[in-house]
């Protein structure tokens, strides 16, 4: 019971599709704020992060943020890599990308170098996207030639 080593098989989650993430331990999620939970103030973690319950103030994380379905946060979020099937309320300021799922809803602007929309996700605010390049110096459409009819 007290003073033996429990081994465990479950490990906490990661995200492993993204292509920020590169497998590397920053992918792992290490801290979890459960569904029953609230939580005000500032997170600053070098792993990732998982909301299932309700957060506000700031979210600084080396790694990724996943927002669970149940979860709701109200925070200035700087990440590596974003996902949310909840609702997020603020700036996003991601390395690398911020994917809302079917279920997720997010307010506010964003800054971050790939961005997903799933069927169903919600997205009100502005974008922007470090590094993208300048937009194209288009010329104006040319007029049509008039056409003239009868001597006109």
């Amino acid at each position: 019971m007290f003073g033996k080593e429990k081994t465990s098989t479950s490990s906490l989650p990661t995200i492993t599709n993204s292509p920020s993430s590169g497998g590397g331990s920053s992918a792992k999620i290490e801290t979890v704020i459960g569904p029953n939970a609230n939580f005000k103030g500032t997170i600053q973690s070098d792993g990732g992060l998982r909301v299932d319950g309700v957060m506000e103030g700031n979210v600084q994380v080396a790694g990724n943020l996943i927002i669970g379905e149940t979860g709701k946060v109200i925070a200035d979020v700087v990440a590596l890599n974003v996902s949310v099937a909840g609702a997020l309320k603020g700036t996003v300021k991601a390395q690398g990308r911020l994917e809302i799922l079917s279920t997720g809803r997010v307010w506010g602007d964003i800054s971050v170098a790939s961005f997903l929309i799933d069927e169903g996700g919600f997205f009100r605010g502005q974008s922007i996207m470090p590094g993208e390049p300048d937009m194209p110096l288009l010329d104006s459409p040319q007029q049509p030639a008039r056409v003239v009819e009868n001597g006109q």
